[in-house]
């Protein structure tokens, strides 16, 4: 199950750096690719506003 981000992002760009396979675009708020999502957490544990979250 994929990871998603919340309506609480702040589109700091913390979470791309930490994604291990891409997964994340940038936008207003940013949007996790769930067919490329691991579900590792990592970005989630790096997100500063806790606005990821598992699916």
């Amino acid at each position: 199950m994929a990871y998603v981000i919340t309506d609480d992002c702040i589109a700091c760009g913390t979470c791309i750096d930490e994604c291990p396979v891409g997964a994340i675009s940038e936008g207003d708020i940013y949007k996790i690719d769930p067919e490329t999502c691991t579900d590792c957490g990592t970005c989630a544990d790096a997100c500063p506003s806790e606005a990821i979250i598992p699916g």
